[in-house]
């Protein structure tokens, strides 16, 4: 009877926290933005320009959420709002089946890091299959954030059509017919992929990609459902998730994840050429290619962010295969995708919203776009975050470390590179560590009590 007491009390405290943080973080997402229109904005290494170019006056900022039709002529406001909207937002949800070992059923108010980081792998992966290029069809139709969530309202009309259908429906994909012109077969392939990589992040047991799959390869570092995540760690746990993913779709990609703010190269090249068993590919296709998501934990400053650095991570950002940074402010993680002027663009993950079954045919993905792009100050970012590169092929990391290299060069003002690349295996540079500590580099050492998840000294 205690057992079950308890179990009631965690029920209880986890839709507490779910409603308390709904209440904390929705104004937020719902408040307008300022964007200038003098200045380029960069999202994932597009560069866009609001400034229409008859205009005869200058004007210095516009304060808009960048999604109401008035500012739709304003220069090139509605590709920014296309391509912002399309990326995949993966935010904090309740309702969901408990998570491994515990009876929590939300990630509100802790789980932000591993939804930055579910969104950093997510459009590495949109990446992979539909390109940068591609843009979701239904982007400039998304409804703004109100007092209720639009998840509750979708989920209101998903009901409804399954009870008018037969239950038990399963996710499945309508079936382009011959007479489909390419046009259409190529549109419905596209949709197919987008709801395909939406699945795999489904808040359920058995999605690859889950919450519940994070927070379950977490306990191997000694985390639990509940606990707060660092960006280092993250990274770990998304390569490992990536590693482990039994979907044949997935194999095709792998994770590399820096070892002490270096990338060496023979590893990667590796990653990119591992074989893999010819009996279960079709005939004809490559199997010695894999893409290779490079993932690198750094520190960009000691206990507040160097803002010498700020000019590196706009460079970063401007690159067409940057994937995004992990990072945010303390305690606050956010997923950085552009900057404009001196503050940064991210995606909030801080926005409770109710859980969406994506096992269902024609599940709604509203509630997987954000119609609500944000700004913050450089200056105000932690130091500590994780920068996200995505490789296609050995040809694509010569030109990425090459181009990374010249970049990463010390200025008069930057003394030390953010991370350095390295030839040869990082075997080959062993050091006296153990194993255990070098898979996981960020953990909190529980026999010092003043060290954090995220600790590590920058030269």
């Amino acid at each position: 009877m205690e057992m079950k007491g308890n179990d009631e009390v965690e029920k209880i405290k986890s839709k507490f926290m779910s409603a308390w943080n709904n209440v904390k973080y929705s104004w937020v997402l719902k408040s307008k933005t300022s964007f200038s229109r003098n200045s380029v904005v960069f999202l994932l290494g597009k560069c866009y320009h609001f400034k229409a170019d008859d205009e005869d006056s200058p004007t210095e900022s516009c304060s808009t959420d960048l999604f109401d039709d008035d500012y739709a002529v304003i220069g090139n406001v509605e590709g920014f709002r296309r391509d912002f909207a399309s990326r995949i937002w993966l935010t904090y949800r309740d309702d969901f089946a408990a998570l491994p070992e515990s009876t929590i059923t939300t990630d509100c108010g802790w789980g932000c890091t591993l939804r930055a980081g579910q969104m950093m792998l997510a459009q590495a992966l949109i990446l992979n299959f539909l390109g940068r290029d591609w843009t979701w069809p239904d982007a400039l139709s998304l409804e703004p954030l109100d007092t209720e969530t639009r998840t509750s309202s979708a989920a209101r009309k998903l009901v409804a059509s399954l009870e008018a259908s037969f239950q038990g429906d399963r996710l499945r994909f309508p079936s382009c017919q011959p007479q489909c012109g390419a046009e259409e077969a190529d549109a419905h392939l596209k949709e197919v992929y987008h709801r395909t990589v939406v699945t795999w992040f489904g808040d359920t047991l058995s999605a690859q990609l889950s919450v519940h799959r994070l927070v379950h390869l977490g306990m191997t570092s000694g985390k639990r459902a509940g606990d707060w995540y660092g960006p280092g760690v993250v990274a770990h746990i998304l390569r490992k998730a990536v590693e482990e993913a039994t979907d044949p779709e997935l194999q095709g990609v792998t994770v590399y994840v820096a070892q002490d703010c270096t990338v060496y190269s023979a590893d990667v090249l590796e990653s990119h050429s591992v074989q893999v068993d010819t009996r279960s590919v079709p005939e004809g296709m490559a199997t010695d290619n894999r893409a290779v998501i490079i993932l690198i934990p750094v520190r960009l400053g000691g206990e507040k962010i160097n803002p010498e650095y700020f000019s590196f991570v706009k460079a970063i950002l401007s690159l067409e295969y940057c994937i995004g940074i992990i990072g945010g402010k303390p305690k606050q993680a956010y997923y950085f995708v552009g900057f404009q002027d001196d503050s940064m663009i991210y995606m909030d993950p801080h926005y409770c919203q109710s859980f969406v079954d994506v096992s269902t045919s024609n599940f709604p993905l509203q509630s997987y776009h954000c119609p609500s792009p944000k700004k913050m100050p450089f200056i105000k970012m932690d130091p500590s975050c994780t920068i996200g590169f995505y490789s296609k092929s050995v040809q694509d990391y010569e030109r990425i470390s090459g181009e990374l290299s010249k970049l990463l060069q010390p200025s008069s003002k930057e003394k030390y590179p953010a991370f350095t690349f390295m030839r040869g295996h990082g075997r080959d540079y062993e050091l006296s560590v153990p194993m255990e500590k070098k898979e996981w580099p960020f953990i909190k050492d529980t026999r010092n009590p003043g060290a954090t998840a995220g600790d590590f000294v920058l030269l």
